[in-house]
């Protein structure tokens, strides 16, 4: 199968032979490419703070707000479920209405959306302000890679701003949690996140040029709406799913899961704009970047989600220590992304991947024991060989996810990989508090078989990458 390219944007029908630009290719306002690629990356960062914060001030935040133990998967879960929900939507409404318009009014709802959180006196309450948060966040992800696109039309060009922009998200993972701990309170924490997101969309205004790419029709609103019920049952039930997975209300909430999923399957490929088009995952480049969007969710987000509670709980680390420790793994994550763009072209993106996967299951697998013992010195060397496999799945994730579609339908490329990513951190962080809840052997015990199914895991999506080979 041919790969996409820029050609795919050229029709051969004009006059005497010449190539005429699509629509998609249409004159826009000239793009800063240095503004754009530090603004989209400024926001970037921001964005994966305010969804990392919880990481270390869960604790607080459940004993504020009288939170259960088994509905802590909520106070996470509120953010990716609002991304997962609407990042494919985000993506099409970028690329149709226009990306700038989308990042403006994303930086702009995410910051008063978690400026808000701040204030919730309830576990609904955050947990809403938290989907709010994820919807602004999608708006912002999903634009991103859009407006960095038009800004640099040319292959090397777009191989530095994807890289750059892939090491900010690991940047945001690493700082987030810093910041939370540092700061005096869960709420000073999401007031002072909420400030700094209308900083950035603030200075936005101005130096980002609009770009989009319109299809015409109406935005897929009940695909939207259909999707992001299938995501609620499915989170639900893993939720439900700690004390006792053959209870009846388990089985019916999966089962509406798998029949809103057909559903939106069914929608989409009826409607003329649909949020994504699934004949593409037929297509081996692009089902490898949801593949892979879904198991870095799966395997390393959703375990890392929760890894920072149980060392508070259990180990009885400060938030402040468990930032610190749990910078080992996401400043190396920062560093090797923000390197692994060297790589390209020596190493396949898909190789990338995949080695990636590996170095994450080998981390984790020393890991175990850890938590159990009351030793977090144990923890070093996984967190070391985690944070490298992490770094290289941050850099490869976005360059696969640009390269897998037509170059005007980057955003909804973004979208597509990244609602598989925050999907797999749905039910990751929700299975794996359900593992570590219910084990009979103690919270010790619990996150040994979560490190060991999070390894299976990234090792299962290490060889589906590398055998989803490009077709001739």
């Amino acid at each position: 199968m041919a790969r996409f390219n820029e050609r795919t944007l050229m029709r051969t029908d004009a006059p005497n032979g010449q190539r005429a630009q699509t629509p998609a290719a249409s004159a826009e306002a000239p793009p800063h490419p240095r503004a754009t690629l530090a603004l989209t990356s400024a926001a970037t960062a921001v964005t994966l703070m305010t969804y990392t914060a919880p990481m270390v001030t869960l604790p607080g935040t459940a004993a504020a707000l009288h939170t259960s133990l088994s509905a802590q998967a909520w106070l996470l879960n509120g953010t990716p479920l609002g991304l997962a929900a609407l990042l494919l939507v985000a993506g099409s409404l970028a690329d149709d209405y226009g990306r700038r318009r989308i990042f403006l009014l994303g930086t702009l709802t995410l910051g008063l959306t978690t400026a808000l959180g701040a204030l919730s006196s309830s576990t609904w309450q955050f947990t809403l302000a938290r989907i709010a948060q994820g919807a602004a966040s999608a708006a912002i992800l999903a634009s991103s890679l859009g407006l960095l696109v038009h800004a640099f039309p040319s292959p090397r060009g777009r191989l530095h701003a994807t890289g750059v922009w892939g090491a900010f998200v690991s940047g945001g993972i690493a700082v987030g949690p810093l910041v939370a701990a540092a700061l005096p309170g869960w709420r000073v924490a999401y007031a002072v996140l909420g400030a700094a997101t209308l900083a950035v969309a603030a200075a936005s205004v101005r130096p980002l040029s609009e770009s989009r790419s319109p299809r015409g029709g109406r935005p897929d609103i009940t695909g939207a709406l259909t999707f992001g019920l299938a995501l609620v049952s499915l989170v639900a039930a893993l939720t439900l799913g700690r004390d006792g997975w053959l209870r009846p209300q388990v089985g019916a909430l999966l089962l509406a899961a798998v029949v809103l999923v057909g559903v939106f399957a069914w929608l989409e490929r009826r409607t003329t704009t649909p949020m994504i088009d699934l004949s593409l995952l037929r297509h081996p480049r692009f089902l490898a970047s949801s593949v892979s969007g879904l198991f870095t969710g799966l395997a390393v987000i959703g375990l890392f989600s929760f890894v920072p509670a149980l060392l508070q709980q259990v180990l009885g680390l400060s938030a402040m220590d468990t930032a610190w420790l749990l910078l080992l793994w996401s400043g190396l994550s920062f560093g090797v992304a923000l390197q692994a763009k060297r790589l390209a072209g020596r190493v396949p993106t898909r190789r990338q991947l995949a080695v990636g996967f590996v170095l994450h299951a080998i981390g984790v697998l020393t890991m175990l024991g850890a938590i159990g013992s009351g030793s977090w010195h144990r923890l070093l060397p996984g967190l070391i060989v985690g944070g490298i496999g992490s770094g290289l799945l941050n850099a490869a994730l976005p360059l696969l996810a640009v390269e897998s579609v037509p170059t005007a339908r980057a955003a909804m490329g973004s979208g597509a990989q990244q609602t598989f990513r925050y999907i797999g951190s749905c039910a990751g962080v929700a299975l794996t508090i359900a593992i570590v809840t219910s084990s009979g052997g103690g919270p010790g015990h619990g996150a040994d078989i979560a490190m060991t199914v999070s390894a299976v895991l990234a090792l299962v999506a290490a060889v589906a990458v590398v055998a989803l080979r490009e077709r001739a």
